[in-house]
């Protein structure tokens, strides 16, 4: 089992809006920026092909937008190389982490010292929540996807385990930003039940509750 002493002190940073990672969860992503493919060029040379991907802050500037402080890495599992010279990639979540300074010196891409000691849990084993409340949480999931225009495969959420399920509708709803942070700082998996279904219950109220979401 990977502890976090295994894990670098600095890794690149993917700073993607929207995209969310969570360990133990995939994450397919299209890489064709040419700074980012050198990322990949690099990270593939690197033992632990670890990338980190972090919400950048909203009131960031283009071009060097400032990041939240938590983000999530994931370990490059797969990847396949198109005529054009893009790349389809798939990360696998291996651990939060937090950064502790953006690391200097030359790079197309960018780079960030971190410490992965508040996120020991994430390197064990799947997350269970023993007061999930399975078909409560699906009656209300589909509320919201009808409020939202949504459709999904139920029969994969339905058999779905509990951290998948909770971990994959995390990362696919269309969430704000900081609603994707909330969803990624959340310490565990029952932590992150709540706050999800605070989000769909505020978004089948229409956004009208501001008491939905703390």
């Amino acid at each position: 089992m990977v502890s976090s002493s295994d894990l670098p002190d600095t890794i690149p940073i993917f700073p993607l809006p929207g995209a969310l990672l969570l360990p133990r969860a995939r994450l397919p992503l299209h890489i064709f920026e040419p700074r980012y493919l050198a990322m990949l060029d690099d990270c593939l040379k690197t033992s632990n092909r670890l990338i980190g991907m972090v919400q950048p802050l909203e009131t960031g500037t283009p071009g060097q937008s400032r990041l939240h402080e938590i983000g999530c890495a994931g370990r490059l599992t797969q990847f396949s190389e198109t005529e054009d010279g893009r790349y389809m990639i798939t990360l696998s979540g291996i651990s939060r982490f937090r950064i502790r300074a953006e690391s200097t010196g030359f790079s197309p891409y960018r780079k960030a010292d971190v410490t992965w000691t508040d996120f020991n849990r994430d390197l064990g084993r799947e997350e269970e929540d023993p007061a999930f409340d399975r078909e409560v949480f699906l009656k209300l999931l589909g509320r919201y996807f009808e409020a939202s225009e949504l459709q999904t495969d139920w029969e994969s959420l339905e058999e779905a385990d509990d951290e998948l399920l909770i971990n994959s509708l995390s990362m696919l709803c269309p969430f704000s930003l900081e609603e994707k942070q909330a969803l990624l700082e959340a310490p565990q998996l029952a932590d992150r039940r709540e706050t999800l279904s605070a989000l769909m219950e505020f978004a089948c109220r229409g956004g009208s509750d501001e008491t939905a979401v703390q």
